[in-house]
């Protein structure tokens, strides 16, 4: 009698906890440059696409610090944690001259609430 309620219990609480919270969607974010940054050999834009307000500015300080420590290249998907999210996307790198474009396209955000977002065309 015992076992087939523990095997039960175990089983609900498998069902329970496997199951993965379904991501909330947005359609509209922000999208524009969030920051501009000129040394003696170049120029640097960082623009953020379905970005969040909230966020958006701290994500793109740390875009630009991994891209001077050469952490990423052209179309890689990152994962970035700030204070308030982790924010999943990806980056493209584009270069004029000397002009460096990194453009960074959020695909979804885990809030540290527990909330996700997943952008929707």
């Amino acid at each position: 009698m015992l076992k087939p309620t523990i095997i039960s219990l175990l089983m609900a609480s498998q069902l329970v906890f496997s199951q993965k919270k379904p991501a909330t969607t947005y359609k509209y974010g922000y999208n524009g440059m969030e920051l501009i940054v000129k040394n003696n050999k170049e120029t640097i834009i960082v623009s953020t696409f379905n970005s969040k307000k909230a966020i958006k500015d701290e994500i793109a300080l740390k875009i630009y610090d991994m891209y001077t420590k050469k952490l990423f290249v052209n179309g890689d998907l990152l994962t970035i944690s700030g204070n308030e999210a982790k924010v999943i996307g990806k980056v493209s790198i584009r270069k004029k001259g000397n002009l460096v474009l990194l453009d960074f396209y959020y695909d979804e955000i885990q809030w540290k609430t527990g909330l996700v977002e997943a952008y929707e065309d």
